[in-house]
Parts: structure tokens; sequence; C-alpha cells
């Protein structure tokens, strides 16, 4: 049984971490005529993997969990002079979900070893040392309450149970079962926010973490997972591409608050503000066309690497209708590492595109030896990835 519980959890952990390609965005937030409007929109991870899981160190500094070296680490990007810096580089784990601990010149991370454990601990921002500080919790999520207090999203057999966490006595005490990953100080009051996915709809409540009093203050929208809070109390949450609000005590209906039309981005997901109020974090998905479109750009580079780093493991390639012609990136690495070398007229041009969902289907014109062609490409896409390609020819 405790073998069966050690997989489940470290399952549970690579589900919770799992490695998409996201990119992590900076808006401005600006008020015009008394209406909030966020404008501005920049990508500020730009990096090929994971991005994600930003928070503010304060009103001028991100902190976020990005992809280097085949490894988690959190990077710190300065928004007045568009850099970014490193606060860790572990090489027996990752880290995910920073935050900056209150009154210390230090953050807060969950670790995930190579070896499976998982561990909430402290780095120094100076020069990334790190100390454990919560020994036997597997803290998935988290957010300081105090300087002495945090409450947490942690693993449990069937879900995370939220946990309040007391570093001056050791205290660990179990409020709720079944809470989601978006936990957050209320603005103006003692309060933690968290989201309840005990019943059906999911609801978000608030938690005295001294008194452990809970209460209900809506209803989450459509089982979204991330949520966050605007100085004025109204809570922003996302639906794909659309920013939707709630302003609890003047409302109850979640409505449209920004769509963001950008070609390259889907699936809003985590969502912080800045201590000052000035800006907003976002997180997004590549969308399928974006991911297509690289594949298409290494192509014509003839750059291999570049190329299969949009292809999934296990992709699939066949000949319409059903004919599998390879599948599996080794396989697709020896169909065309020798084809980019030896052909240096090779291009490919787009003439026409239609996407559907995950689909993405091209009409290419393509020259290669001398000769010209045409043909038609369904490329599927799936957590980020290439994962199924059919030719018409």
């Amino acid at each position: 049984m405790k073998t069966t519980l050690s997989t489940l959890f470290l399952l549970a952990a690579t589900a919770l971490f799992a490695q998409t390609n996201t990119e992590v965005y900076l808006l401005d937030i600006k008020t015009v005529d008394r209406k909030t409007e966020l404008v501005n929109p920049r990508n500020i991870s730009n990096n090929e993997g994971y991005d994600n899981q930003p928070s503010f160190y304060d009103g001028e500094t991100i902190l976020f969990s990005s992809t280097r070296n085949g490894q988690t680490d959190i990077a710190r990007y300065h928004i007045k002079l568009d850099s970014i810096s490193w606060i860790t580089d572990t090489p027996q784990g990752s880290e995910y979900s920073p935050l900056k601990i209150p009154g210390q010149n230090s953050i807060s991370a969950i670790r995930l070893d190579t070896t499976g454990l998982q561990r909430l601990y402290e780095y120094s921002v100076w020069d990334g040392s790190s100390t454990e500080l919560l020994k036997d919790l597997k803290v998935a999520y988290h957010v300081w309450y105090t300087k002495d207090i945090i409450v947490s999203a942690v693993l449990a057999a069937d879900g995370m149970d939220l946990v309040v966490s007391n570093l001056r006595d050791g205290t660990h005490d179990t409020v709720q079962q079944n809470v989601g990953r978006s936990l957050h100080k209320i603005p103006d009051s003692d309060l933690v926010s968290f989201i309840s996915k005990a019943q059906d709809p999911w609801e978000i409540r608030s938690l005295n973490p001294l008194t452990g009093a809970v209460r209900k203050i809506t209803d989450m929208y459509q089982k979204t997972d991330d949520m966050c809070w605007l100085a004025d109390g109204t809570i922003i949450a996302a639906d794909d591409k659309v920013l939707v609000e709630v302003h609890p005590k003047n409302q109850k209906e979640w409505t449209r608050f920004l769509r963001l039309e950008k070609k390259e981005i889907s699936n809003i997901s985590r969502i912080a503000v800045s201590p000052n109020g000035k800006y907003l974090s976002l997180v997004f998905e590549q969308s399928a066309e974006a991911i297509v479109q690289n594949q298409l750009n290494a192509y014509n580079d003839r750059n291999i690497d570049a190329f299969l780093n949009t292809y999934s493991e296990d992709v699939q390639v066949f000949n319409f209708p059903d004919e599998l012609r390879f599948k599996g990136k080794a396989n697709m690495r020896e169909q065309y590492a020798d084809f980019f070398r030896n052909t240096p007229d090779l291009h490919c041009k787009i003439k026409n595109r239609i996407v559907i969902g995950n689909k993405v289907i091209d009409e290419e014109y393509i020259t290669m030896n001398g000769s010209n062609f045409s043909a038609v490409a369904i490329y599927e896409v799936e957590n980020g990835k290439i994962a199924k390609v059919t030719f018409i020819r």
C-alpha cells in the first residue's frame, strides 16, 4: 500500500508540473474614465519550453518558473530593464511556483527532485542557497499569510488538501479537502481565498488562517483553475483567450472583461497582479497555429533540432487517408536529417491555411531539388506538440 501511494503521489506531481510549451506575458493596467483596461501585452519569457507560475517579487520584478538546460529553474524578470536573471540552478531537481517571502530577501518555491521528492524550500535571492521549509508536506501550491504562516494545497491520495502551517511551532492544520491550486491573499482583509472543488459548481471561499473560519465568496467561473484579485475587490479569471470578471460585493454573474486577439496564443492560465497595481501577468499556451508555424520555419531553415522540437515523442505521420509512414521522433530524425543536409534549395510556402481547434490544415507549395509541387498537410497538436501529420499529395 505504501508503494502504491508513493507511486500515485509521484504521478500526481508529474501531472501538476506537466511540461507544456507555455509563455509568460506582461500587460499594463490602465484606468480610463474609471474603467480598468489592460494594454501592451508582451512576451517576457520568450523561451522554448515551460515558462509558468508568475508572481511579483515587488512592483517592478516578476518571478516565474522557466526551462533551461533540461531543468526548470526560477527566473527573475526586471520590468524596467527588460532583462532576466536566474535565482536557482539545482542539478538534482527543478523549482516551481516561486513567491516572495514577506520581510525577507528570499523566495519560496516547490522543488521536485529527480528522485521524486517534492518539498517547499526557501532560496536566497542573492546566491540561490536553499533551506527546506516544510519537511513533512508534499506542497503543490502555497501562499504566505505572514512570515510565519503558510497556506498551502498539499498533495493527498485524492486531490489536494488545504493546510495551514505555522513555522514557529511546526503545526499543520488541514482545513478542507479537494481544493484547487489558486491561493491568494484577499485585498484589504486578513483573509486568504481558495477554490473549493468539493461541490458543483466550484466555489471561491475565504479562509481566516488564524481562526480557521471559512466562508463562501462566490461561485467559480466554469470550473476554471486560476483567478486573481484586483485592488478594488474584483476577481479576474480566464476562459481560453478571454478574461472574465466578477465583483462579489456588487454582482453575482461573471462578465467579459477582455479578449486578447493574438494568433500565437491560447488558453490563458495563471494570473498575477503586481502589488502596486500597475501590471498583470498571464500564462498562455502557444496556439496550434504558432506551433505549426515554428515547425515550418525550422523546415525552411533546414534546422533538424528545431524542427523535431515541435513534435511529440510518439508522433505519427500518415499518407492520406490512413497509411502509416512512420512513428516516433527517432524515426522522424532518420527521415529528415539527411534530407535537410542534401537539399539546399528546400523551401515550403503556405498558399492557404485553415485552423480548426487543435488542427492546422496547410496548402503547401514546395521547392525541392529544382522542382516544385503542391501538397496538403493536416497537423494535429496535443499538449503543445504536433502529435499527428497526414499528407495529401
